[in-house]
């Protein structure tokens, strides 16, 4: 029964990772420029999940539930503005931006809270079979 709440643990901590990073998408969409003022696009964060959770104490439970293999920057997904107003525009008119899309992300945002809402249902559950387990036993 315990595995069942690390399973749980492991899918709300996967689902909090891929909300922030939908999260950190949505506020970077327009941004071009680091602190610095110097041409630099955001980068699209994705994250890949995958079976199993390493940080499980035992070897049982490391088979178990889902970690974040990798949050990564996508340096391909840039697209091609015109704003021949800015200063970082080629010869065309054009700056590469970020290739985000608002409401890609919100859909995203809003599957990961879902998914973390069913893991919290699944751990309640969980807690009161123990609980209920406990009061047979006593």
């Amino acid at each position: 029964m315990f595995g069942s709440l690390d399973i749980s643990t492991s899918g709300m901590i996967a689902q909090r990772v891929r909300l922030t990073a939908s999260s950190a998408n949505i506020a970077g969409a327009n941004v071009i420029e680091d602190q610095w003022g110097n041409y630099a696009p955001f980068l699209r964060r994705e994250v890949v999940l995958a079976a199993g959770d390493p940080s499980a104490s035992s070897a049982d439970g490391r088979g178990l539930g889902v970690h974040v293999r990798e949050v990564y920057h996508n340096d391909k997904a840039l697209r091609a503005r015109y704003d021949p107003s800015s200063r970082h525009a080629d010869e065309n008119g054009y700056v590469m931006g970020p290739d985000i899309s608002s409401m890609a992300e919100q859909v995203d945002a809003m599957e990961a809270s879902r998914a973390y809402e069913a893991n919290v249902a699944a751990a309640e559950v969980t807690k009161a079979m123990l609980a209920q387990a406990l009061r047979l036993i006593a």
